[in-house]
């Protein structure tokens, strides 16, 4: 079991910037970014291996603009948003599996963390 734990999330202006982490109560390996917009899915945004291997959505909507990363001797995963639009308003949750035969996008994960809210503002 992995508990997990975000922060970062709040408004901004169109334009703007914010750097979400999730913090881990223990090593993990692929790790990854979901939102999800009010009355709409879940969306997966990017996963992490352990080794630093990054797969992100197809979505022309973020591609570019949100980086991923993670520090894994802090246990922490990171995103990095960019010129943010009032379409990235959404929570975000991170989501972690310790041992996964694939990192991607697809990946079943079993751990996940509260959420913290992302609002942007026109």
């Amino acid at each position: 079991q992995v508990h997990l734990v975000e922060s970062g999330g709040g408004s901004v202006q169109a334009g703007g910037s914010l750097r979400l982490s999730c913090a881990a109560n223990r090593s993990t390996g692929c790790m990854g970014w979901f939102r999800q917009a009010p009355g709409q899915g879940r969306e997966g945004v990017a996963v992490i291996s352990r080794l630093g291997r990054t797969s992100y959505t197809d979505s022309e909507s973020v591609k570019g603009r949100f980086t991923i990363s993670r520090d894994n001797i802090k246990n922490t995963l990171y995103l990095e948003m960019n010129s943010l639009k009032p379409e990235d308003t959404a929570m975000y949750s991170c989501a972690a599996e310790i041992t996964a035969i694939s990192c991607d996008l697809h990946t079943q994960f079993n751990n996940w963390g509260q959420g913290t809210q992302v609002t942007v503002s026109a």
